[in-house]
């Protein structure tokens, strides 16, 4: 395994275990994160743990024009049963995420220093977040690194049903008008293939974040 120094780089992807694994240590600074994000690699660990650095074989992204919208969605749509907003209260979003009680009772994989790193790449404009609104109340959110033509997801939260869903579905559909290439959701799970994401080759979506 390899062990990353206080130098800002990364070994090639292609070094990755079949776990996705491709490297331990290093820090979240602005400057290797950036690099990260646009090398295809992320950092997911827990508390106590040394930072772990990712880039699965398999990638699991949502291209925009490809969202699917089920016919209750679509209902909430039309009603405009919340209001979205982008980039208002990342701090607020990331604090939810962080702090929600999950389904699969696992916790949070986004410590304290995590938190504070992506604070500070939002406050350079490469972290944004997408707020969910019930009238006044903050009722879901999700946020991600926004390479320009990727937005790169990392977490999301519901406090209401559907909360999330309808964010990403809005965002989907703002990132399709702005000629976005895709979302990066990073690992499969069932909830964001009924939503129409999917996994393709770790080559083909390095060769997709590079377009511009």
């Amino acid at each position: 395994m390899i062990w990353l120094t206080d130098k800002i780089e990364f070994p090639p992807v292609q070094y990755a275990d079949k776990n996705g694994l491709l490297a331990i240590g290093g820090d979240l600074s602005v400057e290797r994160l950036q690099l990260a994000y646009q090398s295809g690699i992320f950092p997911w660990y827990s508390e106590g743990d040394p930072i772990l650095w990712y880039s699965p074989e398999n990638r699991m992204v949502l291209f925009p024009k490809e969202i699917k919208v089920s016919k209750s969605m679509q209902s909430l749509l039309k009603k405009n049963a919340f209001h979205i907003t982008y980039n208002q209260n990342f701090e607020a979003v990331i604090s939810n995420c962080k702090s929600i009680n999950r389904k699969d009772g696992l916790g949070t994989w986004i410590t304290d220093e995590m938190k504070q790193a992506y604070l500070k790449l939002n406050k350079i404009g490469w972290a944004k977040s997408v707020e969910v609104w019930q009238e006044d109340v903050l009722v879901g959110g999700l946020y991600g690194v926004d390479l320009g033509n990727v937005f790169c997801g990392e977490s999301m939260f519901s406090k209401v049903s559907n909360a999330s869903k309808y964010g990403l579905i809005q965002l989907s559909k703002k990132l399709q008008e702005q000629s976005y290439t895709l979302i990066d959701c990073q690992i499969y799970n069932d909830h964001l293939a009924s939503l129409g994401a999917r996994e393709i080759p770790r080559n083909d979506f390095v060769g997709l974040l590079k377009k511009k």
